[in-house]
């Protein structure tokens, strides 16, 4: 396919934008004490499950002050995420799913989770929101050495784990899952499946996880083989979306297929099949056709395909038949 510019960012990305990690400084640990007790500071709170704190009356992150911490949470030990502006970001992760249930009526909040606000929130917060979920999962999962079995210890502001035993002492670093998801096409149609489990009608682009020694593009072909039968030839980069539910990188690509030829290699598709932009602009019209939810990288790439193929936007088209 040819390049275009991209309709808008992926939701979750673009995090640099306006927050530095402030990576080469987690280690100085005075300093970052020093923030962490700031007037600036600002602190992201989660729940066991993973759920954070929101404001009673609006789709907004409910941010705890240096004071709020001390008074509520002074023994929890937080993670630095970096500076928005001039302020430090920090990260409390919580354990006990009492006191998680006592803060939401302390703190006059609501709690919910990533994929129930993440388009409800400003893009700063949603994108901070998915950045503290991530890192919040590796933490919890990483309690042992898995090379010796010794407990480990947080260290680098939350970011490294590290091994508590004198003769491993191995270091341990948060943990990102490759996956690829792509937009086939071939001849004025685009390729989609569905699981047997999704609602009826849903229809999303075909993705998996990339395996060791391949490279992404390879990824593209083997799975969209795997799942399809269909063989595709050129694959290009289109964008990406970190997806910590609980510890993706999903990359999005575009690719050509060498023919419409669908084989249902295994179990995991109840069905795919070829879809040309008037197909989808009619199932959505009498309900026999629903795209994969805005908040995905999936939706991104068909709303992408439909606006260079046809000039339709996927955006207007879902709106119009969903009232």
């Amino acid at each position: 396919m040819e390049r275009t510019p991209l309709p808008r960012p992926n939701t979750f990305a673009g995090l640099s934008l306006i927050l530095d990690r402030v990576a080469e400084r987690r280690d100085e640990s005075m300093w970052v004490n020093e923030l962490a007790t700031s007037e600036r500071a600002r602190y992201l709170l989660l729940d066991p499950l993973g759920q954070t704190y929101l404001q009673p009356d609006r789709d907004a992150l409910r941010w705890l002050d240096a004071r709020e911490r001390e008074q509520r949470l002074g023994e929890l030990k937080a993670s630095f995420l970096g500076f928005a502006g001039e302020q430090p970001h920090f990260l409390l992760a919580l354990d006990d799913s009492e006191q998680a249930a006592e803060l939401e009526s302390l703190l006059n909040a609501r709690r919910a989770n990533l994929r129930e606000v993440g388009l409800q929130l400003a893009a700063d917060e949603a994108g901070l929101f998915a950045y503290g979920k991530g890192l919040a999962h590796w933490q919890r999962e990483t309690r042992f050495c898995a090379r010796c079995g010794a407990p480990v210890v947080l260290v680098a502001s939350g970011h490294r784990a590290q091994c508590t035993n004198n003769d491993c002492g191995r270091m341990h670093f948060p943990r990102t899952d490759a996956a690829v998801i792509v937009i086939v096409e071939h001849e004025g149609a685009c390729l989609l499946g569905r699981q047997a489990g999704w609602p009826k009608g849903r229809y999303s682009t075909l993705a998996g996880f990339v395996e060791p020694g391949e490279a992404l593009e390879d990824a593209v072909r083997r799975e969209v083989a795997e799942e399809s039968g269909v063989i595709v030839g050129d694959v290009h980069y289109h964008s990406s979306q970190p997806w910590p539910l609980p510890q993706s990188l999903m990359v999005g690509f575009t690719a050509t297929a060498v023919s419409r030829t669908i084989r249902l290699r295994d179990h995991e598709l109840e069905e795919a099949r070829w879809f040309t932009p008037q197909e989808i602009v009619d199932g959505l019209a009498d309900g026999s056709f629903l795209p994969s939810l805005p908040l995905s990288v999936s939706y991104h790439l068909l709303a992408h395909w439909l606006q260079q193929r046809a000039g339709l936007d996927l955006d207007a088209l879902v709106a119009q038949h969903t009232r």
